[in-house]
């Protein structure tokens, strides 16, 4: 644990201190150790705590320290309505070239996502993307009793751009927007600029197009670009990102959009604004620090091609990718093989159908995928002739 992760510690101890909770009560709680837990949930947290978490695509070092720093510091309005906010949304603006009327908060890019097919999903209208792709858009349309036109990938699992741009012109009169994983979830491949502008010269003016971007942070491929300047020409372009990759705040909840104003205030009406005070500021001081996220980027990259190697080095088939994530070929059906991992202390992605021969594993800390590599060796045979 760093200075800052121990200042945070005490610093949530002043905090509730303020409110009458005596620090040594409060620090005695947080630990699982101290609470009237049932057994079973005793196992649970213990059977977490220790497992190698490869399954859900987070950032495994956690906030930067400057986050911690910053949100060290807010602990003192976690007792407050209306309280100071760093100024996040002008921060978040600035750093992406706009004025805060482009930008829309949520609870985590999966709110926005949410927000987005409540907005246009209205009347029956449909959502177009492919499948796979991050889920969270289909199923929240799902929950509306609206329904999505799925497309399949390419042979080498790339997204059909021309195929996109041909089903909107098809559906035109039932579509409510048109999504975009870039890069794409769980595949980790890109979309190129080019691809991109195919997409939305082809694609019916007034037809909203959502990008998600949540792993843009960590794309290298010169041939990727943000489609922020498509906003900012004032197409029906929203783009999704996210504080819970790079920036390690997943479990902390803030994404926000970024759309022409109309489209925002379109939006707006549906967006629950429940983001915490503590989010707030440790974007803000994750915004302005280059340098920590360049390093979380250096050492996701570095150990994800090693661990890549290491896995085509036995003959698998890994998919080319530009994320915190890749995906192998196992050849055979993925869900007893999730259990075989989890045996091990392994956590490993969910099912992606179709592509249910396929295994989705997040990037780790160097001994996670230390024991995510020896766990491979022990449940697939070397196929390397």
């Amino acid at each position: 644990m760093s200075l800052t992760r121990r200042s945070f510690v005490s610093g949530m101890a002043a905090a509730l201190g303020y409110m009458g909770v005596r620090p040594a009560g409060l620090l005695a709680q947080a630990s699982s150790d101290n609470l009237k837990l049932a057994p079973a949930m005793r196992e649970r947290i213990a059977e977490y705590d220790a497992a190698a978490k490869l399954s859900s695509n987070e950032n495994p070092w956690g906030p930067l320290d400057s986050s911690m720093e910053a949100m060290n510091s807010a602990w003192k309005y976690s007792n407050r309505y209306g309280y100071p906010d760093g100024d996040v949304l002008q921060k978040i603006a600035d750093y992406h070239g706009v004025t805060p009327e482009h930008v829309l908060l949520g609870a985590g890019s999966g709110e926005i996502l949410g927000v987005v097919g409540l907005t246009f999903l209205e009347g029956g209208k449909k959502v177009l993307g492919v499948e796979p792709t991050y889920n969270s858009v289909f199923a929240r349309a799902a929950r509306i009793k609206s329904d999505a036109i799925r497309m399949s990938l390419n042979d080498d699992y790339t997204q059909n751009i021309p195929g996109f741009v041909a089903a909107t012109r098809r559906h035109n009169r039932e579509l409510g927007f048109v999504y975009l994983c870039n890069p794409n979830n769980p595949t980790g491949m890109i979309v190129t600029k080019q691809e991109v502008k195919e997409l939305l010269d082809g694609t019916p003016e007034d037809l909203p197009v959502l990008i998600d971007e949540a792993y843009h942070d960590f794309v290298v491929d010169p041939d990727y670009a943000t489609a922020l300047p498509y906003v900012l020409e004032g197409r029906q372009v929203i783009v999704a990102r996210t504080f819970s990759k790079i920036f390690g705040l997943a479990g902390m909840r803030l994404g926000y959009a970024i759309a022409p104003p109309d489209v925002i205030d379109r939006m707006r009406p549906h967006s629950v604004g429940s983001i915490n005070a503590l989010v707030k500021w440790g974007a803000v001081a994750g915004l302005e620090d280059a340098s920590g996220r360049e390093w979380i980027k250096t050492q996701t990259i570095a150990i994800r091609d090693r661990t890549i190697a290491d896995v085509r080095a036995l003959g698998y088939e890994v998919l080319p990718t530009e994320t915190n994530f890749f995906m192998v070929g196992i050849g055979r059906e993925i869900r007893p093989v999730i259990d075989e991992f989890r045996s091990r202390g392994v956590r490993v992605g969910r099912p992606f159908p179709p592509m249910t021969q396929h295994m989705r594993v997040s990037v780790g800390k160097e001994d996670d995928m230390g024991r995510f590599m020896a766990a491979f060796r022990e449940i697939f045979p070397s196929v390397k002739s």
